[in-house]
């Protein structure tokens, strides 16, 4: 048996009960579902460190999502209590945020996932190729 990554220094967690509506044919979380689930943990880990969308928006900078992965290891189910987990685990040119599904009872592991966000100055439109200040202000680092 594996053991679970540690958190990151940046890291939270949230619950969730999966909805009726979530539901596949077959009566487990349609695998689209899980990108919901994953925005749903990525906005807890980014209220944590103050920097969340509407942030974002007043600091000049949209932080759109260019590469998501996702790997399904077991299916939920409805009424199941899921626990999510966001850990940010790179910054100095981009946000990358590892997730992690689980069964909140049990702790067994559903879905593991990334998704990695660039900073684009909302004033021009153009990508930035190192992240802002503002990013390493908000994680109390200092820009390499």
């Amino acid at each position: 048996m594996r053991k679970a990554k540690p958190a990151s220094r940046w890291s939270a967690e949230t619950e969730l009960t999966v909805q009726f509506f979530d539901l596949d044919p077959m009566q487990i979380v349609w695998h689209g579902n899980y990108v919901k689930y994953l925005e749903v943990a990525r906005c807890a880990v980014l209220d944590s460190i103050g920097y969340n969308y509407e942030q974002m928006k007043e600091s000049g900078y949209a932080w759109p999502i260019i590469d998501m992965n996702v790997r399904y290891i077991g299916s939920a189910k409805f009424a199941q209590r899921l626990l999510l987990r966001a850990d940010i685990v790179e910054w100095e040119n981009r946000l990358k945020i590892d997730y992690l599904v689980s069964d909140a009872e049990t702790g067994k592991r559903l879905t593991r996932a990334s998704t990695t966000q660039v900073a684009v100055d909302i004033s021009n439109g153009e990508m930035c190729f190192v992240s802002p200040t503002v990013l390493f202000e908000k994680l109390g680092v200092q820009p390499v």
